[in-house]
């Protein structure tokens, strides 16, 4: 075989490794980039599961109230203070609104079942979400309630407006108003840490 064929054969094995993704540089980037952008949304396009879901082989997140017991401590006797003497209705209905703007899933199974325990009606529970188009199955109480959650969960997109704050503020006196402000804070709070640590819904530990 002469020189020149060969450095020809070997010039087309090369470019043929390179073509097959394993010895050129470029084809080991592509690989790291398409490994990256799998492990976020999957090879079909599909988000992927969480980091923290055990059944996706990941490591699972902090316990919050076994890791920060006296934050967490504090925290329940926040919430419990909050509601005390609130219409256990409203307090839930509060509870979900929140969850439904945090996207909380887990804080959002979790009061959903308390509500139906409590006796809740399935379709004022369906129609949380879009209460202003359905104000009938609520009370001028609670419509104010949901608005100002919408306003303190949603703060840094326009403050809390003076209507809403005004409306509220007619609605309840000064007493159960500072009650609902610390109850909106309280399952605001909650759904932070349910999501930093991936809790998953359905899996109440107040049920064990």
């Amino acid at each position: 075989m002469t020189t020149q064929t060969t450095q020809a054969t070997q010039a087309t094995r090369t470019a043929q490794d390179g073509q097959d993704g394993e010895t050129t540089g470029a084809a080991r980037t592509a690989r790291t980039i398409r490994a990256a952008h799998e492990t976020r949304v999957g090879p079909a396009g599909a988000a992927a599961a969480p980091a923290a879901d055990p059944s996706a082989g990941g490591r699972p997140r902090l316990d919050f109230a076994r890791s920060a017991p006296k934050a967490f401590r504090a925290l329940v006797g926040f919430d419990a203070a909050a509601r005390a003497g609130l219409d256990p209705a409203l307090v839930e209905l509060i509870q979900i609104r929140a969850s439904h703007l945090n996207h909380c899933a887990y804080c959002l199974h979790m009061h959903t079942s308390d509500a139906r325990r409590a006796g809740e009606s399935e379709e004022r529970l369906h129609m949380v979400a879009v209460w202003r188009e359905a104000r009938h199955f609520f009370t001028p109480r609670e419509q104010a309630a949901l608005a100002l959650t919408e306003a303190v969960t949603l703060v840094a997109d326009r403050g809390v407006p003076d209507e809403v704050y005004a409306e509220a503020a007619a609605r309840f006196d000064d007493e159960e108003l500072g009650q609902v402000l610390a109850l909106i804070s309280a399952i605001n709070t909650w759904n932070r840490v349910a999501l930093a640590t991936a809790k998953r819904a359905g899996t109440d530990e107040r049920r064990r």
